[in-house]
């Protein structure tokens, strides 16, 4: 995988509120005794369907504030952008419609069961289902499979995208792509029009998560349009493009050459998909309580205006999920004295956690503090896994910890650092000052160093820059690219993903246990013994005092009452689950 893609899938912002403490006591979790004047229920669409329906018909209207990185699905990166494309993409296997943690499960899609493995786990063949087609009524074949997934090699045409399939199928890079080289690629063979097989360089339990996320979509080489595909993509999905103007909005409409018999996954139930694109959050919070649109396209949640009315006087219409990613602090060992242990436990211990959390919007916009680095919806979490007591105490910081630490590394009267926060964030700016406020009192000195977050890459992602510019800590929040510890962990806690520049291992980590440990989960190919061995990695992590975690990332949904099923997935960070939604 290369960092400037995974940075893509970085948490976008997620603003604080400043009526939070007035619903901090409000139901977060799958309560369901709330309703409104409308007969809605709040946390309707969490852990169970909210207004089941197969009724189909209507235009389904999502409303957002930014467009995806693309729309090309070798080249997408946003969360809201893979779970968007399975209305015009399938891949060979795909997750299970249904909320919650169920979701995860991986079933069949464009193939007729999941894979055959062999060679110990460094060969998946596959086999294509009967009926298949393109938007044009021509079969889709192993070959289109094949060539859609190839198209992560043409980096200098189709760059923004995760390569963790040619990381895992070509490590040493030694083909150049279907764009630059003839003849094929000898780790995907199609030896007919139906079967595909895979051959792994190692093994990876992964793999077919991989599989799943929409970047590994086919597509057929004679629509293959480049670098101007992401305008209307060949759909192979139940509906297709009919018309895309960037930046502010776009129409799918149904593909009447998909067939729901080869498609159980998705239910295709509106007759046409619409997504109008506006730049100020306040209107687009507006337009869904008008009822305007039905649902946010980029599931941030609702903004602090926005979301106090609607908690107030539209709580049924209200869920409150718990997302993918997690809010954290970085200490970049490259930084005295983070360099020493004892120096970063003195910061995770002198951190008021629970004015972070209220900083953030508290446990219902903010969500609930966070103890280690899994999210909860990842594999492997445990929620006793708390080794520096962050809960303890209401949340507080441990003042005496603190300064016991602070002994300990040398610096029994504290110390000066800079803290890097992006300003494109509200939460992050405020989690900042919550941080620095808590630390002075046990003698760390906190500068608060604001950059453009959209610069992140080439800002707090360059070793020589961190350091020039004295970041001892760096505040930034990540989510799974898919649900296991590989795709959550492997960038922020492996060696070998260390970079000079657009690195994500800020705290550079290089720790052989931690190492060892993340590549025997990632080569286990049990899902539930790999689970506990990243859970393991965790506590190594946590144990080392790399990373300050602050918050589990929860956000206030919206979901209009012409919606029907919907549902929080954790197969798409606890968004809803776009391919099964419906209208009234």
């Amino acid at each position: 995988m290369r960092t400037l893609r995974t940075s893509r899938r970085r948490l976008v912002a997620v603003s604080a509120v400043a009526v939070a403490t007035l619903f901090a006591t409000s139901a977060c979790g799958g309560g369901d005794s709330d309703s409104d004047s409308a007969g809605g229920k709040f946390n309707a669409g969490i852990n169970k369907v909210a207004n089941a329906s197969d009724k189909k018909g209507g235009t389904l209207k999502f409303i957002g504030v930014q467009d995806a990185d693309s729309w090309d699905t070798t080249r997408m990166y946003y969360g809201f952008a893979f779970d968007f494309a399975r209305f015009y993409s399938r891949q060979l296997v795909s997750y299970t419609p249904e909320p919650g943690a169920k979701a995860i499960d991986l079933k069949p899609d464009l193939a007729k069961d999941n894979a055959k493995i062999t060679n110990d786990g460094k060969t998946y063949k596959y086999e294509l289902k009967d009926g298949l087609k393109w938007e044009d009524g021509k079969p889709i074949t192993s070959e289109d499979v094949k060539y859609g997934i190839e198209r992560q090699w043409a980096q200098k045409t189709l760059s923004g995208g995760p390569t963790y399939l040619k990381d895992v199928l070509d490590p040493d890079g030694k083909w150049k792509g279907p764009y630059e080289e003839k003849g094929d690629f000898e780790g995907i063979k199609t030896p007919d029009d139906k079967t595909i097989e895979f051959h792994l360089a190692e093994r990876n339990g992964d793999f077919e998560q991989m599989l799943a996320m929409p970047t590994n979509s086919p597509v057929r080489e004679d629509k293959d349009a480049k670098s101007k595909y992401a305008l209307k993509p060949f759909s192979s999905g139940p509906y297709k493009f009919q018309s895309y103007t960037p930046n502010k909005g776009l129409t799918l409409v149904r593909n009447k050459n998909w067939d729901k018999k080869t498609d159980p996954l998705r239910k295709a139930l509106p007759d046409q998909v619409k997504v109008t694109l506006l730049t100020n959050a306040d209107e687009r919070d507006k337009r869904l309580i008008n009822g305007d649109a039905d649902l946010d396209l980029n599931q941030r949640g609702m903004d602090s205006q926005g979301r106090a009315t609607a908690l107030k006087q539209h709580k049924g219409n209200v869920d409150n999920p718990q997302s993918g990613f997690i809010s954290y602090v970085a200490f970049p060992q490259s930084v005295k004295p983070f360099n020493n242990i004892h120096c970063r436990k003195a910061a995770i211990y002198g951190t008021d956690h629970k004015s972070v959390q209220t900083a953030r919007g508290g446990p219902m916009a903010g969500g609930d503090i966070s103890t280690n680095m899994l999210p909860p919806v990842v594999p492997g979490y445990d929620k006793n896994d708390d080794q520096y007591g962050m809960r303890d105490n209401g949340g507080k910081a441990n003042v005496a910890k603190a300064k016991e630490e602070l002994k300990k590394c040398g610096k029994p009267n504290g110390f000066s650092t800079t803290l890097a926060v992006r300003n494109t964030d509200k939460s992050d700016m405020k989690s900042s000052e919550a941080i620095q406020a808590s630390l002075k009192k046990v003698g760390i000195k906190v500068e608060i160093d604001a950059f453009d977050g959209a610069q992140g890459s080439s800002i707090v992602g360059n070793q020589q820059k961190v350091k020039d510019k004295n970041y001892g800590m760096v505040l930034y929040g990540w989510g799974p690219d898919f649900p296991s510890g590989q795709g959550y962990g492997i960038e922020l806690w492996h060696s070998s993903k260390i970079r000079d520049n657009a690195n994500n291992n800020y705290a550079l980590i290089d720790d052989k246990k931690i190492d060892e440990g993340l590549d025997e989960a990632i080569a286990e190919l049990d899902p539930e013994k790999a689970a506990t061995k990243y859970a393991e990695v965790n506590k190594n992590v946590m144990a080392g005092a790399y990373y300050l975690p602050l918050t589990n990332l929860k956000v206030v949904q919206w979901r209009s009452d012409r919606l029907t099923n919907v549902y929080s997935a954790q197969s798409f960070s606890g968004w809803y689950d776009f391919a099964s939604l419906g209208v009234k």
